[in-house]
C-alpha cells in the first residue's frame, strides 16, 4: 500500500461516523496492529460484518467508503448476513465505485479528486486506465444503477437510502 495514501488518522472521524451511521452503520476502531475484523483483504484494510464497519487508525479513507458503499449498494438479504464477503456482480461493483467517489464528497479533506488518486495509487483497475478516466467514460452504466436502485438522484446527490431490492 503507498504510504501517501488518505487514510483515517488524516480526516475528521466524527464525520465519517456521521455519514455512515447516515445509513445505519456503525463505525468501529481497531487497536493499532490488531486484525481489522470483517476484512476482505487484511492488513489495514476496512472489514464489515452486519451493520458494522471496523477500520484503524491507518485504514485508508477509500477503503472505508468502498466497504461502506458495498453495504450501501447490497440487497437487505445480503446485508442481513454480511461477515466479510459483500459479494454482488460486476455491475453493483461499478455502482460502490462510483458511489465511494460520491461520498468522499461528503467529508472535509478528502473529496472526490484526493479519492481517485487513492484508488490509483491502491490499484483499482478500470479499462480506461485510471478512476477518472473511468468516470468521464465507462461509469455512465453504474450512475444508471446506482439512480435504479435509488441510492443516488438525478444530480447525483447520494440520497442517503439503503438498496431494497
Amino acid at each position: 500500500m503507498p504510504a501517501d495514501v488518505l487514510r483515517v488518522n488524516g480526516i475528521d472521524r466524527v464525520a465519517l461516523g456521521v455519514l455512515l451511521a447516515r445509513y445505519g452503520l456503525a463505525l468501529r476502531f481497531v487497536a493499532p496492529d490488531e486484525p481489522v475484523r470483517g476484512s476482505y483483504w487484511g492488513g489495514a484494510e476496512a472489514g464489515l460484518v452486519a451493520d458494522a464497519l471496523f477500520a484503524r487508525l491507518d485504514t485508508p479513507v477509500h477503503s472505508v467508503l468502498h466497504e461502506a458503499a458495498h453495504y450501501i449498494c447490497m440487497t437487505p438479504e445480503r446485508r442481513a448476513g454480511l461477515d466479510r464477503d459483500a459479494g454482488g456482480d460486476d455491475a453493483e461493483e461499478c455502482g460502490v465505485c462510483y458511489l465511494q467517489l460520491l461520498l468522499a464528497q461528503a467529508l472535509p479533506g478528502v473529496g472526490r479528486e484526493r479519492l481517485c488518486d487513492d484508488m490509483d495509487a491502491w490499484g483499482y483497475s478500470f479499462r480506461e486506465g485510471s478512476t477518472r478516466a473511468w468516470l468521464a467514460g465507462d461509469a455512465a452504466d453504474a450512475r444508471l444503477w446506482l439512480l435504479a436502485q435509488g441510492i443516488i438522484d438525478e444530480h447525483d446527490a447520494p440520497t442517503g437510502e439503503l438498496r431494497q431490492c
